[in-house]
């Protein structure tokens, strides 16, 4: 099928179309239509009950169902209320919140606006890592323009309803992803996480009911009201309506950003759309959902992407990054580059988190060195399962699925790396062994030349050898060997 049939853009679809910069252009691909039906025409309740009747579920990892959370919102009494946009994205290799706001920020603001309303609020903020230079300069502009054109402020569309945004900026703390998390580093608080209940929408910023939504589940907003529920909710599977946006990256040979309907297969994204495995190598695994998702292989290539089916194959949707591996990564050290990361972006806050994630790491560490036997397996597997069930938030209690999927799926590495002291990829440093294949070797001096602890002996025009007690594998012989002398076992 072709590839343009087989993405359907919703999130995306002004993205490329539009000058950001210019809400004439915006209006003119209806922005605001929807937000300006709802104001004049709908009672808050009705417009929450179409936003449940679409099946949106939030895009920012959790799943949770929009209109059940505008709901709830909307239910608790306050003398100020607040919608906050969390475009603090901070999957490594993903940038879908990203693309919206530098393509179609109006998108976003007119979303909030519109639950603003039905949930009683009139100050809306969108919490903006500072790494998005482009992206804070376009919604600045389009917040400027929309207070211009009366769509923000006061007595909007002569409606008296009066809604405003402002910009908080994140320092780029992956746990600020958490809304709790968020919500203290709005306030000026250390980025920590609380224990929940109570739920921000019953006390959120400043302890008042908060609605928060990420950038691409506000994105969706609009063209729910536009285009009608049951139009949205016919898109997609049972549980898992509309569309989602994913960063594809790693070994594809089309990276970039790709949405598809819910529903939508492992294989048709990475080998359709992202035109398969390049230079030709063999595909290995796929990694959704960023740190806290798991790594899949070439048995649930014709899984369904949606919520409940990645769960269930042992990872999750997460935010929306893939990344692709092929027959050259180590699953063994895929799993400790994502523990590394979680280590690093842990608040610190709880124990499970602080401790067991650093104690997973250095297991980890200490199996791709070849120091590992079969009890650390054990040990991995159990305190994932600890760190799981008692971890405070969602980080921690996600961190450790990089390592049980991989422990799943990729068994047979973890035992060549703890029984055999081998790294079947080839990429553990602490496992290679180098070696001169002495028939090749023609004594050009190349490698010994390159050596940085001349590890690399021998005669002009006769065989190298190499001193396995002094190399310390650093690949320089490898790379300026010209007659394939050099190999790693």
């Amino acid at each position: 099928m072709d590839k343009k049939i087989k993405q359907l853009r919703l999130v995306l679809r002004n993205c490329g179309f539009i000058d950001p910069e210019n809400i004439d252009e915006a209006i003119a691909r209806d922005a605001y239509l929807s937000m300006g039906k709802v104001i004049t025409e709908m009672h808050p309740a009705e417009a929450i009950k179409i936003v449940k009747e679409s099946g949106l579920r939030g895009r920012g990892g959790g799943g949770f169902p929009t209109g059940l959370k505008w709901e709830f919102a909307c239910n608790n009494k306050a003398d100020r209320k607040y919608v906050v946009c969390n475009a603090d994205e901070g999957d490594p290799g993903a940038f879908m919140d990203r693309s919206v706001l530098e393509g179609d920020p109006h998108s976003v603001i007119e979303a909030m606006a519109i639950c603003a309303y039905c949930i009683g609020a009139g100050e809306g903020l969108i919490y903006i890592r500072a790494e998005y230079p482009l992206a804070i300069k376009r919604l600045k502009t389009a917040i400027a323009q929309a207070r211009e054109y009366g769509l923000l402020g006061k007595n909007i569309l002569g409606t008296g309803f009066s809604f405003d945004i402002e910009l908080r900026y994140g320092a780029g703390a992956f746990v600020c992803g958490e809304e709790t998390a968020l919500i203290h580093s709005m306030e000026g608080l250390r980025g920590e996480p609380t224990v929940k209940p109570p739920f921000p929408a019953e006390s959120g910023y400043h302890g008042k009911p908060t609605n928060v939504n990420n950038v691409e589940t506000l994105a969706c907003i609009p063209v729910i009201f536009s285009k009608g529920a049951d139009w949205f909710s016919k898109i997609g599977t049972e549980r898992s309506k509309g569309t989602k946006v994913f960063a594809l990256a790693g070994k594809v040979n089309n990276v970039g950003l790709v949405e598809v309907p819910m529903g939508t297969s492992l294989r048709e994204v990475i080998f359709e759309i992202g035109g398969g495995i390049n230079n030709d190598r063999k595909f290995k695994a796929v990694q959704t959902g960023g740190p806290s998702g798991g790594c899949l292989t070439e048995e649930h290539l014709d899984t369904p992407i949606d919520f409940d089916n990645l769960i269930e194959a042992g990872s999750m949707m997460g935010s929306g990054g893939m990344i692709v591996m092929d027959e050259d990564d180590c699953m063994v050290s895929v799993a400790k580059f994502y523990l590394d990361f979680t280590v690093e972006e842990s608040c610190g806050k709880c124990a499970p988190c602080r401790i067991g994630n650093k104690r997973l790491y250095e297991l980890l560490d200490h199996i791709c060195k070849g120091k590992g036997d079969m009890a650390d397996l054990d040990r991995l597997r159990n305190m994932s399962e600890v760190i799981k069930d008692t971890a405070l938030c969602g980080l921690g209690q996600t961190s450790p699925n990089p390592v049980l999927s991989t422990l799943d799926n990729f068994y047979d590495e973890y035992l060549a790396h703890v029984m055999d002291k081998k790294c079947p990829a080839g990429q553990c440093r602490g496992l290679m062994e180098f070696f001169i294949i002495e028939e090749n070797c023609v004594g050009c001096t190349a490698c010994a030349r390159v050596c940085p602890v001349n590890a690399i002996a021998g005669e002009r025009k006769e065989p190298h050898k190499i001193n396995k007690g002094i190399c310390i594998k650093c690949g320089a012989c490898m790379e300026k060997c010209k007659f394939d002398a050099i190999i790693i076992q």
